[in-house]
């Protein structure tokens, strides 16, 4: 397992303040998915994730096969227009963007094709499942993805329900290569009491090795906000998303 951060087990921080510099899970770009509409909804969540204390956001839309068929190109530009509005808004935050990429049939023609996957950080890319079903085939799909050099996460394992009965799963994915990411919400109820539990053993047994807010909307912002305590009890003082 590479070591992408490093753990403090020392607390000698304000658990009012979430200690998060970077978020690498977010939809804050306009207009591409479910989640920012416009710029100034996307300046509005920003502004939000900077007085939570994250200087720098990598923004991962959707990349779905059958209802948000994204790319290098369209991410791009949502990016640029962000971007040139930044300034303007007075807010001091580094953004970027990569994609979230559900493992479905159209990610499995991407890499059949060889396209170029865009990564959060060197070769390291984000992939989800559906909340449906597990994937079939998610142990051939690792290997195609370890041995093309990707090191691919798993985003937000707690969330997904066929999970909740057998936590070992959680062992199985990083046997499989994939990094944990877990949604920083999921500690707080938000997603239910199942991805809570989840969450929390994800934590509890050190397996947790990326944290992201996840951002779609206000109601988000509001949700971390009012928990920050709460989530700075598994977060701070533990060098999350401190890639090297």
């Amino acid at each position: 397992m590479f070591k992408f951060f490093k753990k403090d087990n020392q607390r000698s921080f304000n658990e009012t303040q979430l200690l998060l510099k970077t978020d690498i899970h977010s939809h804050v770009l306009p207009g591409i998915d479910d989640g920012s509409p416009d710029i100034e909804s996307s300046l509005e969540l920003l502004k939000g994730m900077h007085e939570l204390g994250i200087r720098k956001v990598v923004a991962t839309p959707h990349i779905i096969g059958d209802m948000y068929r994204n790319n290098a190109a369209t991410i791009t530009a949502a990016l640029e227009k962000l971007k040139e509005a930044i300034p303007g808004s007075g807010l001091d935050i580094e953004l970027s963007a990569a994609a979230e990429y559900m493992l479905d049939d159209y990610f499995l023609s991407l890499l059949k094709n060889n396209t170029p996957l865009l990564s959060i950080h060197d070769n390291i890319i984000l992939t989800e499942q559906s909340y449906v079903m597990p994937l079939g085939n998610l142990h051939e799909v690792a290997f195609e993805l370890v041995t093309r050099g990707y090191k691919p996460i798993m985003a937000h394992p707690e969330r997904y329900g066929y999970y909740h009965n057998n936590f070992e799963i959680y062992e199985d994915l990083k046997e499989m290569g994939f990094l944990l990411q877990v949604n920083l919400l999921s500690l707080t109820g938000y997603y239910g009491s199942s991805a809570t539990k989840a969450a929390k053993f994800i934590f509890e047994h050190g397996l947790a090795d990326l944290v992201g807010t996840d951002m779609h909307h206000t109601n988000h912002l509001h949700a971390l906000k009012e928990n920050i305590p709460l989530i700075a009890h598994y977060v701070n003082g533990k060098g999350f998303n401190e890639f090297k």
